[in-house]
């Protein structure tokens, strides 16, 4: 495959999928790291495509699919998140091992988990997660290191991804950047989404936490099919269709009470 056909190829998988990390562009194209690095830097170059950490996005994606800064993200819905975040807590067992990812819903969960349990044990590739389970010492910690991604702080790449793979949970906490309800999440970071692939798949049971703003949006890449998702917990403005399509697909779905938030 010459130079043009493997940056053809490259551009429409990202027309596809909207983004690709560099592990998918050297096994699809069956070359090395260097070349599929050279490819890419190609593309960007050309204004075809927009790297990212530990991948490649496409260069014509609107402004919103993209992640933002942590620090602005969690300023966003924050009684929505909290009071998802205190419904979770409720669906753990003493002795639960679980998963939870980077994203503010669930960083808002490790701060509940740390003030109210001390019988799990968790597995996280979130630096800002693992410093607020720590504060309490009482659950047992198990951070996934590899590169650390500064927008999300976690911890993302091939080493990750492998640490990953090491584990099996009973439940996995994801949240989104958004999500579909007969179809799946969307996250526009391929670095930090890989990692929710791997541990779906190691996971008894996935519990996405997303509030009402996620649902019918989408961003450059699916991450998780929606067969994948056991249990949905949101709040009460989600729309009401949206809540009766899963409950049609089975899916349980914890609806919360916003204004009986407990306020930390």
């Amino acid at each position: 495959m010459s130079i043009q056909e493997r940056q053809q190829t490259i551009v429409e998988l990202l027309e596809q999928r909207g983004a690709c990390s560099y592990q998918e562009l050297i096994e699809h194209l069956g070359v090395s790291a260097m070349t599929a690095r050279r490819d890419v830097d190609r593309l960007v170059g050309q204004g075809r495509a927009i790297k990212t950490l530990g991948g490649v996005q496409r260069a014509d994606a609107p402004a919103y699919w993209y992640e933002n800064e942590l620090s602005t993200r969690m300023a966003r819905q924050v009684a929505q998140k909290r009071a998802i975040a205190e419904r979770a807590v409720g669906l753990l067992e003493a002795g639960t091992t679980l998963y939870l990812d980077g994203g503010t819903t669930c960083l808002e969960l490790a701060r509940q988990l740390a003030r109210k349990r001390s019988d799990l044990i968790v597995v996280t590739n979130s630096a800002a997660a693992c410093m607020e389970l720590c504060r309490s010492g009482g659950n047992s910690v198990i951070g996934l290191g590899g590169e650390c991604d500064p927008s999300s702080l976690c911890f993302v790449g091939p080493d990750c991804e492998e640490a990953a793979g090491r584990y099996f949970v009973d439940v996995a906490f994801v949240s989104t950047k958004g999500f579909v309800p007969d179809e799946g999440t969307f996250e526009s970071s391929p670095a930090t989404f890989r990692i929710k692939q791997v541990m779906a798949k190691r996971s008894s049971q996935v519990v996405l936490l997303a509030d009402h703003t996620k649902f019918g949006q989408r961003a450059l890449s699916k991450v998780l099919d929606i067969s994948e998702i056991s249990d949905v917990v949101t709040d009460a403005l989600t729309p009401e269709e949206d809540l009766e399509t899963l409950c049609e697909m089975g899916k349980d779905v914890h609806v919360v009470d916003v204004e009986h938030a407990e306020v930390s």
